[in-house]
């Protein structure tokens, strides 16, 4: 029996239809891959006051940079998470006023507080326990750094060869800036900052390169699935020609 135009019409957009939820299921990004790491956090400017949220914001170059002022405070939490966005701050306010009340100034240096948040539990790596959180007040040359401030009172510490901050106080014993296992502890429950990792800094600057030489996922690939989608288009697309010339 014959069908109509209109019956193989109807066939021809329901095959399309489907091309195109293929298409679109091969469009979807892929879920972010969570990563266990050091993030680095700047409190308030030297001589503000910490805000409710304890004054953190994603620290825009790495410690081995930072030329912090006499009285600025920093900060570092061991973090699982996706980027800066999702990072949790340290949870202890940036007080520099009580972090260094036992450190009296001194001529021709600076005071710099430090705030390290080793994380919780579920963020530590499999067969470790976090040391709790702790405060420190280093005295630094002028043109100190955080590194030189986090060398001199938190060591020892550990990088890796990009320069990345792995290791403070020996803690994580290893491994740096690695995957972290699905249902790890997320930082976000502890607040975001705002920010992206820069390279050699503490943070998970090098997740995102891993993560774009390939989708390791174990699903298939957005190319693949679109190319699926394109077969099915031009198929239907041929096969609907030729019953029309038939017809």
């Amino acid at each position: 029996m014959r069908r109509s135009p209109r019956s193989r019409s109807a066939r021809l957009l329901g095959t399309l239809a489907l091309a195109g939820t293929v298409t679109a299921l091969g469009a979807a990004p892929a879920q972010a891959q969570d990563y266990r790491y050091w993030s680095f956090w700047d409190g308030p400017a030297a001589g503000a006051s910490a805000s409710k949220d304890g004054g953190w914001s994603y620290a825009t170059e790495g410690p081995a940079t930072s030329r912090p002022r006499d009285g600025a405070v920093a900060g570092f939490r061991f973090t699982v998470s996706a980027g800066s966005a999702e990072a949790g701050r340290p949870r202890r306010a940036a007080d520099f006023a009580a972090i260094c009340a036992k450190t009296p100034a001194e001529g021709g240096k600076k005071r710099v507080g430090l705030v390290l948040d080793f994380g919780t539990k579920a963020e530590a790596p499999r067969g470790e326990t976090p040391p709790d959180i702790r405060t420190e007040c280093a005295r630094l040359p002028e043109d100190g750094t955080v590194g030189d401030a986090l060398a001199a009172v938190a060591g020892p510490l550990r990088y890796d060869a990009n320069a990345l901050l792995c290791a403070i106080s020996g803690y994580p014993k290893a491994g740096c800036a690695e995957k972290a296992e699905p249902g790890a502890g997320a930082g976000s429950a502890s607040g975001a900052g705002s920010g992206s990792p820069e390279p050699g800094a503490s943070g998970s600057a090098s997740a995102a390169g891993k993560q774009a030489d390939g989708d390791d996922s174990g699903g298939p690939s957005a190319g693949l699935i679109g190319g699926i989608a394109a077969v099915v288009v031009l198929g239907a697309a041929a096969g609907w020609q030729a019953r029309r010339r038939r017809g």
